[in-house]
């Protein structure tokens, strides 16, 4: 590895971004951008729903590190509006 090569994994060590790769972001600029749709549409009808996933959606890729509970949790607060109606 050259000199270069390891300043940039310590860069990345040192901002936390070792362990993000390429799906996870994808998936949370995703689910962020749903989320934002949720808490704006939760907002205007004022429905507590919807506002509480939105931001739920926009929140939660920051504390999951797996990519496959980033796609479940996400799917699942995806849908809770379409089946919890208040």
């Amino acid at each position: 590895m050259t000199t270069r090569g390891r300043r940039s994994d310590d860069a990345c060590r040192q901002t936390g971004l070792a362990g993000l790769n390429t799906a996870q972001l994808v998936w949370g600029m995703l689910f962020g951008a749903i989320g934002v749709g949720f808490m704006l549409y939760g907002r205007k009808q004022r429905a507590i729903v919807p506002l509480v996933c939105g931001l739920a959606l926009v929140v939660f890729p920051y504390f999951v590190a797996s990519t496959w509970a980033l796609v479940l949790i996400g799917a699942v607060l995806v849908a809770i509006p379409w089946f919890v109606r208040l």
